[in-house]
């Protein structure tokens, strides 16, 4: 396996100009599969923090960055698509959010939006002890006595420090969602219209946005809250209550 990534051939989601170089930094093994930024791309080329992998090392090894609430000190550590970076010494805090186009980008939040994250549930089965393990889409586990209460493509907020569930959002019409892949990735709007396709097709979701509107699969579909758009908002907590939110460079 190589040990290089070529700027031409890295995902359509990565920050990166692919033209500048040759090479870039190669995601070490983590979450968010192949979609998943090396930590240090986010650093040296969007923030412009640090300029080498290792003054990246550096300040990794002060414990001056968090990934969703954890200290990291991989510096080749994959970010992906909802993940809270927080720089605590800074007051400094960021959500990895698509932009039109679907590349990924920080939007900058306060301290309190980031003490918990969204997570897209991708899958749900029994485990043992007759609890339900849901599985998100950065691949995290998340065990609940509720099977029923929880379907696959809705969305769950998770609190960085105990792992609980502090919002649930159903995958249902009306639901406010964003597109995270595709022709129409970064886009946000309302669900209008499911259409549920015979046999192993994809669903094709109907969304309604302020400019026209627009059609995906539901594969590329994320529900979210009015947060996401800068406004306030209100969930559901997990017991149904309503709830405010607030290259190789050496």
């Amino acid at each position: 396996m190589t040990k290089h990534q070529k700027r031409l051939s890295v995902p359509k989601s990565w920050p990166v100009e692919r033209k500048t170089e040759t090479f870039t930094v190669k995601a070490g093994a983590g979450p968010h599969g192949e979609e998943g930024v090396p930590l240090v791309v986010l650093l040296r080329d969007v923030l412009g923090y640090v300029d080498s992998k290792k003054e990246a090392r550096y300040a990794l090894s002060e414990d001056a960055i968090l990934v969703n609430g954890v200290p990291i000190n991989d510096e080749k550590r994959p970010i992906g698509i909802f993940d809270i970076l927080a720089f605590p010494g800074r007051e400094e805090y960021y959500r990895v959010f698509p932009d039109e186009g679907g590349r990924l980008a920080l939007t900058e939040i306060d301290a309190e939006a980031a003490g918990s994250r969204l997570g897209k549930i991708e899958g749900k089965q029994q485990v043992p002890g007759g609890a339900t393990q849901l599985t998100l889409h950065d691949g995290t586990n998340v065990t609940v006595d509720d099977e029923n209460a929880y379907d696959a493509s809705d969305s769950i907020v998770i609190d960085n420090d105990d792992k609980s569930i502090v919002a649930h959002f159903p995958f249902e019409e009306g639901a406010l969602v964003t597109a995270v892949r595709g022709n129409h990735g970064g886009k946000i709007g309302e669900i209008d219209a499911i259409d549920v396709t015979p046999g192993s097709g994809p669903n094709t979701i109907g969304v309604d946005t302020d400019d026209g509107g627009f059609e995906t699969v539901q594969e590329y579909i994320v529900v979210i809250d009015e947060n996401f758009t800068g406004d306030d908002s209100s969930s559901e907590d997990a017991n149904g209550e309503t709830v405010s939110e607030g290259d190789d460079d050496e």
